[in-house]
């Protein structure tokens, strides 16, 4: 493998679409709850399993944004579990999204949460689930150079990082004490859905409403595994849908790319003013000069979807 990585081909969604046989098709007809529905991911990843054919259990505590072809359920899960656990005859999967603050790596939220989640997974599992996929991040590596895979060993170094990575270790114990299939979606650097995502993009578009003339930026040259929110959401449904691969799975592009090139690319294609002031901020100590996903298992369900 080079230094790069391969990358991943921007595979057709309708293309994958049609070519699933009946018999798929009919694999897919199951219920899958998806916590964390109305976020910035979960938007997305629901209708992406509407469109699969999938019946979503979509819960949250708004749900204003959720795709109504789903069943919606209106739910605090900490406070009230018993709400999903009750009808977990009918859950074939449950896609663990929910989860506050991520853009802000170092809010208490994180650490105070954690015993939230691990109750409400247990919860599920003790009830008789037997498939668990929860949402996890490059941030449980902590620093790293060069690829990841599922076998790198985790030193997480913010509240953020620490907590995912924890909720990681527990519920592959869990799941696996209750014989329950478990996976663990470990994103990397989204992009997309700009004004949503709370990244440096969505600083940048609100800075070019301000009508600012430059940007700051730290120096741009840490290179980092990029994919669009729409494409990591196709993935997220494509693994879910599906028991075969398991365990940690990079939802990823398997490519590392500069931030750099990433900020002018954003600028040039939405044809923005704002210029770029490259190395005004310092890159953050736990940020590697060079981090990306190995996409080896993604591939696999990518490939396996289009049979």
């Amino acid at each position: 493998m080079d230094a790069n990585g391969p990358l991943i081909k921007n595979f057709s969604y309708d293309r994958i679409h049609r070519v699933r046989t009946e018999k798929q098709v009919q694999k897919l007809a199951k219920t899958i709850l998806v916590t964390g529905a109305n976020g910035y991911i979960g938007q997305k990843v629901v209708e992406q399993l509407l469109n699969l054919g999938v019946n979503v259990l979509a819960a949250d505590l708004i749900i204003d944004g959720i795709d109504p072809r789903a069943d919606r359920l209106q739910v605090n899960l900490f406070e009230n579990p018993e709400k999903i656990t009750k009808r977990i005859d009918q859950i074939d999967v449950c896609l663990h999204l929910a989860w506050r603050n991520g853009f802000n790596h170092f809010a208490n939220s994180h650490i105070d949460d954690l015993p939230g989640h691990f109750h409400f997974i247990s919860s599920l599992l003790e009830a008789g689930l037997k498939h668990i996929a929860v949402q996890g991040t490059m941030h449980e590596v902590g620093y790293w150079e060069g690829i990841i895979d599922e076998n790198t060993p985790t030193n997480p170094i913010s509240y953020y990082g620490i907590a995912k990575n924890a909720l990681r270790q527990v519920t592959a114990l869990m799941a696996k004490k209750k014989n329950a299939t478990f996976q663990w979606l470990r994103a990397y650097y989204i992009l997309g859905d700009d004004k949503r995502n709370h990244s440096i993009f969505t600083k940048i578009l609100e800075a070019e409403e301000r009508g600012d003339a430059t940007f700051p930026v730290t120096t741009g040259k840490n290179s980092f595994d990029f994919i669009e929110v729409d494409e990591l959401a196709h993935q997220i449904a494509l693994v879910i849908t599906q028991s075969d691969v398991t365990g940690v799975i990079n939802t990823c592009s398997g490519k590392a790319t500069a931030l750099r090139e990433k900020v002018e690319e954003f600028i040039a294609t939405r044809h923005l003013n704002i210029k770029p002031q490259f190395g005004v901020f310092p890159d953050r100590p736990y940020d590697s000069p060079i981090v990306y996903g190995d996409n080896t298992k993604i591939q696999r369900i990518i490939a396996a979807g289009q049979k």
